[in-house]
């Protein structure tokens, strides 16, 4: 199933995605918080400008999931805004955009990554300790919903 699962930076024209991707999820868990309306409404200024980037996933040609490395406020950088349309969950998406984002990480020469999640997403939290993040201690997040931080030394 992996080889039907291209990645693609991003483009003007998939922002919306970017964007829908993530509402969905936010909403189906938690909630859209006011910073998250910020970032989806201009990821170009909140992200890619910073120096961050933005992956897509295509399944078999269609926009199937996304996430970004987003550099943080305390200089760390973020594994940020991962979202798999539920269509098209249990096909690997998730697995092939976490390491198209380590790769890039690794490419850029960071020494480690680090991602807020919540522990009701159990799912999600097995994916990253299968790709080696541990559980950090908890900071200041600006999101109201992470109750766990996690982070992964590279290589």
């Amino acid at each position: 199933m992996k080889q039907s699962i291209e990645i693609i930076p991003f483009e003007e024209a998939l922002s919306i995605h970017f964007r829908d991707l993530n509402v969905a999820w936010l909403q189906k868990y938690f909630y859209v918080e006011p910073i998250d309306e910020e970032i989806f409404a201009n990821p170009r200024r909140y992200i890619l400008d910073n120096g961050g980037h933005i992956f897509f996933a295509k399944y078999e040609g269609q926009v199937a999931g996304t996430c970004a490395l987003m550099k943080a406020k305390n200089g760390e950088v973020e594994l940020a805004k991962m979202a798999v349309d539920e269509r098209f969950q249990g096909k690997g998406v998730g697995h092939i955009l976490l390491e198209a984002a380590i790769a890039k990480a690794i490419d850029l020469g960071l020494g480690r990554l680090m991602l807020y999640s919540n522990t009701k997403l159990q799912p999600a939290i097995h994916l990253y300790e299968k790709y080696g993040f541990v559980e950090v201690p908890l900071d200041g997040t600006g999101y109201k919903r992470s109750n766990i931080k996690m982070e992964k030394i590279l290589p």
